[in-house]
């Protein structure tokens, strides 16, 4: 059904530096957790105003970016164990592949029901790790029988975070537009504002509370029987029920992602049946942008998030009240100081080689319903779906993602959507519990609340 056409290699419209040299990553892009690539795609439907083609579009904007972003054609290697950048002004490329399939993205519901068909994985370049170090971005270009397209996109994480992503794609966009000059003019400098203190220190306890040192862990290594990776709907009126029952227990008002995420985190370690005295952790990302002194400049691009976790046993996570869960994350939040975020960067610096981890049970989570993906527009209009495809998040093998529906799916659908990366043997028992938030069976009895 996908027909690959061709892969070219896409250079800079012109070279912006005279020598090859290297580029050194802040402490936060060396995280060994960003030490992955981050895949995901965005789908665009025809218009009938808009009559260029696609692929020479996308393939002219990216050249006149990559002057601007060009270490994302770059190559990452190692360096005293530690990823840098390594720029040449004669071989630095992006590799785009154009591809074309005989069916319409209506017929597929603009990819809005099943994220873990193979179909959909075909949409986004896989690269193996070394490939992915290569080329530390690839983008695909599917062009459907309707016109419209798909932009699937592979950047390795420790370039970027999602907002550093979209940044780059936003100045794509501008100049496919017709812009001459681009809005935001991109910022590196991460050594010096990331990078650790004159004298590294970590201050805030819970830096060590949270992460230890083990050379012989394996980040991304999934357990028994595999990770598949699900869909589940929740629906608004299900959600406030849900919300409202918790208030009535504690008489907090609590966010989506505090009360859903406490529920999701406890339904996915009881279906897994962690061991009772394992700890198990949430995990998260919190923009640091303005929170550091100074605030990052607005053109900064590199990872500007820090993670945080919520840790208990399994055994006090299933028996006790999700309310309290939710209440631990949301008391979490206030843990990010700058103090911390200097802390962490220390910790980095002083026992990177050591192999810093937050241990196996990590369940991380995040919210791209108001992440600004949906900005980017090549002249088509934004994108109608926006859908991640990574398996790997802030150390865990088994993220969970909040999602918004397409907004060209024909049926409106109210509420919106969690994509779910769960162990196939733990995804019965996930799925019994996850029913309540789609209207087919009721809340869960107050005592288990």
């Amino acid at each position: 059904m996908l027909k690959i056409k061709e892969q070219t290699l896409i250079f800079p419209s012109h070279t912006p530096f005279l020598e090859d040299h290297t580029l050194p990553l802040s402490h936060l892009d060396i995280d060994r957790n960003l030490n992955t690539t981050i895949r995901y795609l965005r789908a665009y439907t025809a218009t009938t105003t808009h009559h260029h083609d696609p692929f020479t579009v996308i393939s002219s904007s990216l050249s006149k970016t990559l002057p601007h972003y060009y270490p994302l054609a770059a190559t990452l290697r190692y360096h005293n164990h530690r990823l840098e950048l390594f720029c040449s002004k004669s071989q630095d490329s992006v590799p785009l592949i154009h591809a074309t399939v005989d069916i319409t993205l209506e017929s597929v519901n603009y990819l809005d029901d099943d994220p873990s068909s193979h179909f959909v994985e075909q949409l986004v370049p896989d690269p193996k790790p070394e490939e992915g170090l290569n080329h530390p971005c690839m983008l695909q270009l599917t062009v459907y029988k309707c016109g419209g397209f798909t932009l699937g996109a592979a950047i390795h994480h420790s370039l970027c975070d999602g907002m550093g992503g979209t940044l780059f794609f936003n100045t794509m966009a501008e100049l496919a537009r017709g812009g001459e000059h681009i809005m935001v003019e991109p910022v590196w400098d991460r050594e010096k504002l990331l990078g650790p203190r004159d004298v590294p220190r970590v201050d805030s306890a819970l830096v060590r509370e949270f992460l230890s040192l083990d050379k012989e862990f394996l980040v991304y290594e999934e357990g028994d029987g595999g990770v598949v990776r699900e869909c589940f709907h929740v629906k608004d009126e299900c959600l406030e029920e849900f919300k409202r029952s918790l208030f009535d227990q504690c008489g907090f008002k609590f966010t989506t992602f505090e009360a859903l995420g406490a529920c999701i985190w406890r339904s996915k370690v009881k279906a897994s049946k962690v061991e009772d005295n394992e700890k198990v952790k949430f995990a998260y990302s919190i923009n640091i942008r303005r929170l550091v002194k100074p605030s990052l400049p607005a053109g900064y691009w590199g990872n500007g998030c820090v993670p945080m976790y919520v840790q208990l046993s399994a055994k006090d996570l299933i028996e006790q009240p999700i309310w309290e869960t939710a209440e631990l994350i949301r008391k979490s939040k206030t843990n990010v100081t700058d103090e911390y975020v200097r802390s962490f960067i220390d910790y980095q610096h002083l026992h990177y080689a050591d192999g810093i981890t937050a241990g196996k049970w990590v369940s991380g989570f995040t919210d791209w319903r108001h992440l600004g993906h949906s900005t980017v527009d090549f002249g088509w209009g934004g994108p109608v779906t926006v859908l991640p495809l990574g398996r790997n998040l802030l150390g865990s093998v088994e993220p969970c993602y909040f999602l918004p529906y397409s907004i060209a799916s024909a049926d409106k659908k109210n509420g919106f959507k969690v994509l779910v990366n769960l162990s196939e043997v733990a995804l019965p028992a996930f799925t019994e519990d996850m029913q309540m938030f789609a209207g087919s069976r009721e809340l869960l009895p107050e005592s288990r609340i």
